[in-house]
């Protein structure tokens, strides 16, 4: 029997008898050449279509999506938005870890549809799983980095202003990207792949051994979800109620309801990208701490929860970056290929006319009462 938990667990099996060829492979120091077993359900669940079609073509369709809109944003941020407040140091910094972690799904994507079968080795998979875990949790901090440079604009615009500064902005930025570089150190000194003899695969990162599970990750996945979502989603939480109360109090109704709107919207966004997959990380963690046996049918829902947290990359272009009537016009601009000293011509063309405008109608008057004088 096998314990499963976050990710899939496997017992290594050692057998006293034997042919010489297996009890010489048995005694190698390689854990991947040994003969390692899943439970009848993980192995139904890694063969299945739920993750080797499903999962991988909603990782297609978030790729597609959110590559494309975060180069978008990007450039927009980093050459049409000038000059360079703190809200889009954040969102450009935003757009950037959106964007690497959609480089990083067509690898997820193959081993998806390969039958979970990783056949990139085992460095390749501890990169990946390390990026695929750093910028999604650094999108959650320059989340709460973006409520908090929000809510001192709109309860406390005076008197923030000599904290919402760029350089202050850059430095929650620099902050947000070496604390969760640093988080994903243990998977990238731990082996991630695993060669299971039964199905013909190797995984990544999808099976663990159950002793390094219980000795080590059963540790370090509930303080890594605790620091990097649940303290992030407190903050934004508390950032945003104060938000919504204060804009509440605003006298301007059109502004007002498109402000509370667009508060709301990006509040339940992050709440339902990532709060799903972090909470049933938790309670594996809890429940393996505590020697408690339970189905692979969990580790399916982590899964699918994690794809609905990958939405997020395709979502927050739409909401942060062209949610602005600036960036949105700025975005047009560079779609439609107009530069600013093409918009500055025009509207150097536009008061040069208003100007010969006038000015005809000055001298049309002053001819009009010269009449009238004469």
């Amino acid at each position: 029997m096998t314990i499963t938990d976050e990710p899939i667990e496997y017992l290594d099996v050692q057998e006293g008898s034997g042919s010489g060829a297996e009890s010489q492979r048995e005694v190698r120091p390689q854990v991947s050449k040994g003969r390692y077993y899943v439970s009848k359900d993980a192995a139904a669940f890694l063969k299945g279509h739920v993750s080797t079609i499903f999962i991988p073509t909603a990782y297609v369709l978030v790729f597609v999506t959110s590559v494309p809109l975060n180069l978008l944003a990007l450039v927009t941020f980093s050459h049409r938005v000038r000059p360079k407040k703190p809200a889009a140091i954040y969102m450009m910094n935003l757009a950037c870890a959106d964007l690497l972690f959609s480089l990083v799904l067509p690898f997820r994507i193959a081993y998806h549809f390969s039958g979970n079968d990783w056949r990139f080795g085992d460095g390749f998979c501890r990169l990946v799983t390390a990026a695929f875990y750093c910028n999604m949790y650094c999108s959650v901090l320059l989340v709460t980095a973006i409520s908090v440079d929000r809510l001192l604009a709109v309860a406390y615009p005076t008197d923030s202003l000599m904290y919402r500064t760029p350089r202050s902005a850059w430095a929650a930025c620099t902050t947000s990207w070496l604390l969760s570089s640093a988080g994903v150190l243990p998977l990238l000194l731990s082996q991630q792949t695993m060669h299971i003899s039964d199905l013909s695969i190797t995984t990544c990162h999808d099976v663990l051994d159950v002793r390094t599970l219980r000795s080590y990750y059963v540790y370090f996945f509930p303080v890594y979800s605790a620091l990097f979502f649940f303290v992030p989603f407190l903050v934004s939480t508390v950032c945003y109620f104060r938000i919504i109360r204060v804009l509440r109090a605003v006298g301007d109704h059109a502004k007002r309801n498109r402000a509370l709107l667009m508060a709301i919207t990006v509040f339940v966004v992050f709440a339902a990208c990532f709060t799903p997959a972090n909470i049933i990380l938790m309670m594996h963690s809890v429940q393996a701490a505590k020697g408690i046996v339970h189905g692979d049918s969990s580790y399916i829902a982590y899964l699918l929860a994690m794809c609905a947290g990958s939405t997020s990359c395709s979502l927050d272009p739409l909401l942060y970056y062209f949610g602005s009537s600036r960036c949105h016009k700025a975005a047009l601009d560079f779609l439609s290929g107009r530069s600013r000293r093409s918009r500055m011509g025009e509207t150097e063309k536009t008061q040069s006319t208003t100007s010969s405008k006038l000015d005809t109608f000055k001298s049309n008057a002053s001819s009009q009462y010269s009449k009238l004088m004469a």
